[in-house]
């Protein structure tokens, strides 16, 4: 039969084309909210509303283009990053509210989505919180539903702790009136993060809840938050390397589910590893991608808190500067309170007291004072720093306040032994000795590091546990003094290095292990450390200049009898070589010493002392790792160089 013969078909007709069209668009919203709700597919979700949404507007269906838009917004607030993204997400949700009845449940939904996503970039609530009692007095338990927890998204700030749990038990309850599994699992996870963030000793228990009902239905969304949190307590635990395996499975399952936050989280949680580690400084090219990625959240700035860390650490402090900069503006108070401010303020915390920024200090120490209680962790418990006394304790030794920043250190000792984060513990105990030497009670820092030293001792004697947490004992580096060569010790190797300048100021921090030393008294000599009155930090430390100088001059002297032996017996060569080595030694102290042997001191100021000592020590360095790259890399790692300098073996 010919185009001709055919009859014409009824528009009303099933095998129609307008019929076929309006299957197809029941399929893909049946499907895009499958893959979102039950499967937490967020990808595949996204691709099925967006072909949704434009067969719907083409076929001028309101109702489908105001549930296609619905779930082109995905299950978070904010899942669309990009400001192309975000626009079209918003002008969609306005087309179909254009074309809906205004007092419909679809048209509360749509307003209650578009409500959150503004609130969340402005870090607000107003708006979302208005529409949420308005879902509350409607007939509408997916409307109730969807606007408990984009509100709750957009309460993730430290000040709305009380407030986030109400909403959380609230949507979990409301999970029985929809019959949605993912409004369960939506309730349970903001429940769970709400107790990591509150610091609750029973987060964990909630965290297992959430685990059996994945266990029993996946759920990829949720459960790449859930994997998550796992490497969060990985850390804690002091699984480091465990905790990066971790972290890079959590990431594939994050990029499965189509997740925007996957690579981020990931970056987050290397930051956290690495700075545990003492590696910080290896993220400084990562981090300087990372802060301008389109895929950051609006109200994110922990990346450019942790590329001030790095950068100083490293010894780039033009960048570390112009990042805390940036991230202060006018006030460090403008910053918004997001999930990840928290973190952001440990960061703002580290970079002042590296830079020896006081002001910057000052601030942080105003802003996190009313949240000392509470753990910093970022975004949805994904990252843990430990307690908050860890860095107002910081902030306080920026600013001088030693006493006070001895205070908050040991409750921060305390809390991080109650959050059983055993590298926060650790850190806290090492900045609670410098506070404690800088206050003048060098017994009670001698005190805490006997006890972590036998917590260290306790650990690398236990057995190795099913997850392979066994850690080897830390090992130390030793510098002995050879002619005019310095052999460096590490474990069972050892290496012999010319003397330079960079290997006097090595030797310094490596006699002084998990002690500050500023960069102007390197330079200035170790005998002005130990003269300093503002400075009791090293008088009851063993001073190398001192005792390096009585080498020399008790080496002169032996040099002198022997060349007197070698003389009378007629060795002219080993004469003539106790003779290069006795003018080389004269000329070093002569070198480092001025009127009456007094201790040279140098007139340079903070910055030049900085460059000077970090250049020099780059280069001893160089010239270490170049002899054996194994303790080459250890020093690498352990020595931190900047206004304040230090060797910290962990």
């Amino acid at each position: 039969m010919n185009d001709v013969d055919a009859p014409a078909r009824d528009a009303t007709d099933p095998e129609g084309p307008a019929a076929e069209r309006s299957a197809e668009l029941r399929t893909l919203l049946d499907e895009g909210t499958r893959a979102v709700v039950d499967d937490g597919d967020l990808r595949a979700g996204r691709d099925r509303f967006e072909r949704a949404y434009r067969m719907a507007e083409s076929a001028g269906d309101a109702r489908a283009m105001a549930v296609a838009a619905l779930g082109f917004g995905g299950l978070w607030v904010h899942e669309h990053r990009t400001v192309a993204g975000s626009v079209l997400l918003e002008s969609r949700i306005r087309r179909a509210l254009d074309v809906l009845d205004p007092e419909s449940s679809l048209a509360l939904r749509l307003r209650i989505r578009l409500a959150g996503e503004g609130d969340y970039r402005r870090s607000d609530q107003t708006a979302v919180l208005a529409l949420l009692e308005q879902a509350r007095s409607r007939r509408s338990p997916m409307a109730r539903a969807e606007a408990l927890s984009l509100a709750h998204h957009c309460l993730i700030g430290p000040e709305h702790g009380t407030l986030r749990r109400e909403l959380a038990a609230e949507l979990v309850a409301e999970s029985f009136r929809t019959s949605r599994r993912s409004d369960l699992l939506m309730g349970l996870l903001w429940q769970t993060v709400d107790m990591f963030l509150d610091g609750d000793p029973h987060a964990e228990r909630c965290l297992a809840e959430l685990r059996g009902l994945l266990r029993e239905q996946d759920h990829l969304a949720v459960g790449f938050v859930v994997n998550a949190m796992g490497v969060m307590l990985a850390v804690r635990a002091g699984r480091l390397d465990e905790a990066e395996e971790l972290a890079r499975a959590c990431t594939e399952r994050g990029t499965a589910a189509g997740d925007v936050n996957a690579t981020v989280w990931q970056a987050a949680q290397l930051v956290t590893i690495r700075w545990y580690q003492g590696r910080v400084v290896e993220l400084v090219p990562l981090l300087s991608e990372v802060v301008n990625s389109p895929t950051l959240s609006a109200v994110d700035d922990h990346a450019l808190a942790a590329l001030a860390v790095a950068a100083v650490t490293a010894g780039d402090r033009r960048k570390a500067v112009s990042a805390l900069a940036t991230l202060c503006g006018r006030d460090l108070g403008d910053l918004p309170r997001s999930s990840s401010w928290m973190v952001t303020m440990h960061g703002v915390a580290e970079a002042a007291y590296l830079l020896d920024d006081t002001a910057t200090a000052a601030r942080v120490y105003e802003l996190l004072s009313p949240y000392g209680h509470l753990p910093m962790v970022g975004s949805l418990a994904v990252a843990c720093f430990g307690s908050a006394q860890h860095a107002l304790g910081v902030a306080a030794l920026t600013t001088g306040d030693v006493d006070r920043a001895v205070a908050h250190l040991r409750d921060a000792v305390r809390q991080n032994l109650a959050l059983a984060h055993w590298p926060a513990v650790t850190a806290s105990r090492e900045r609670l000795a410098t506070a404690l030497v800088r206050a003048g009670r060098p017994a009670e820092a001698d005190a805490v590091r006997q006890e972590e030293t036998a917590v260290a001792e306790e650990t690398t004697a236990a057995p190795v546990d099913d997850r392979g947490s066994d850690r080897s004992p830390t090992a130390v580096c030793t510098c002995t003094r050879l002619g005019r060569k310095w052999q460096i010790g590490l474990g069972g190797r050892s290496v012999l290095v010319e003397h330079s300048v960079g290997m006097l100021h090595l030797v310094v921090l490596i006699a002084n292990p998990r002690q500050e030393i500023r960069a102007v008294d390197l330079v200035a000599g170790l005998t002005a450390l130990s003269e300093a009155p503002e400075r009791p930090a090293l008088s009851g430390q063993p001073v190398l200049d001192r005792v390096a100088t009585q080498e020399y001059r008790d080496r002169l002297a032996r040099l002198r009898a022997e060349l007197d032996e070698f003389r009378t017996a007629g060795d002219d060569d080993r004469a003539a070589a106790a003779q290069a080595e006795h003018d080389w030694l004269k000329g070093q102290l002569a070198g480092a010493t001025g009127l009456n042997g007094r201790a040279r001191r140098f007139p340079e100021g903070k910055e030049r002392s900085r460059v000077a000592v970090s250049k020099a020590v780059r280069r001893a360095l160089d010239r270490i790792a170049a002899a054996d790259p194994v303790i080459g890399e250890h020093l690498r790692h352990a020595v931190h160089t900047g206004v304040r300098c230090s060797y910290w073996p962990d």
